[in-house]
């Protein structure tokens, strides 16, 4: 799998030893990440939305309502650029200078588009549904007609991307601060589903489904 081009629009300039360039690592953090951030520049300025979002190879999809100002502008057609983070542990150093955090990141550049075939539309949703919760897609009614209609689905497909990566520990400097009584060390943290809560509607018999009980 060959990497993405380095340009000057993707290059990691600020502690470059943590860039990554190659499209496996890219996938795999914006596989992890379950939302994402999406910059435009509007008539109006710079515009950031948080959303779900779904992969498909070199391409991001992305969907909501038809009455929506950010879809629209992307639907015409705009440069985007896509954020993703994951944050895997806070390390804590004896200064504060020197202490950190433990990521994976992604930031990636391309041109959106609608998606009109209906082909690739399903795909699209499909992919949205499986990266918030494989298996949903399978068992819950699908869209009908006028839901369609009022849905609009945008892709983008990545031109230039590059992800930063930090996964060790502490780096204290100088080492005179060693010898502080400053307890040291990496708090992991990571996201965990909390018990199933079941909806006060919900049709007598139908226990938990498997995707949800296991969803990690």
């Amino acid at each position: 799998m060959s990497g993405y081009e380095v340009t000057s629009r993707n290059k990691v300039r600020r502690l470059e030893g943590r860039a990554h360039y190659d499209r496996e690592t890219v996938h795999a953090v914006l596989d992890a990440a379950l939302v994402c951030h999406v910059g435009i520049v509007r008539e109006e300025g710079p515009l950031v939305v948080p959303t779900i979002f779904g992969r498909i190879d070199d391409t991001v999809y992305f969907h909501g309502s038809v009455a929506s100002g950010n879809l629209r502008a992307m639907r015409a057609g705009t440069e985007v650029c896509v954020a993703a983070t994951v944050v895997d542990g806070i390390v804590l150093a004896r200064s504060l200078f020197n202490s950190s955090m433990n990521y994976q990141s992604v930031v990636a550049f391309g041109r959106s588009r609608q998606v009109s075939d209906p082909g690739e539309r399903e795909a699209a949703l499909k992919a949205i549904s499986d990266h918030v919760l494989p298996g949903r897609w399978e068992d819950a009614r699908r869209p009908d007609h006028t839901e369609d209609l009022q849905t609009a689905v945008v892709a983008v497909d990545i031109e230039q991307a590059s992800a930063k990566v930090r996964d060790w520990g502490v780096g204290d400097e100088p080492e005179e601060d060693l010898e502080l009584d400053v307890w040291a060390g990496v708090l992991p943290l990571r996201m965990v589903t909390g018990e199933p809560q079941p909806d006060p509607k919900l049709r007598p018999g139908i226990e938990v489904p498997g995707y949800v009980r296991d969803r990690e």
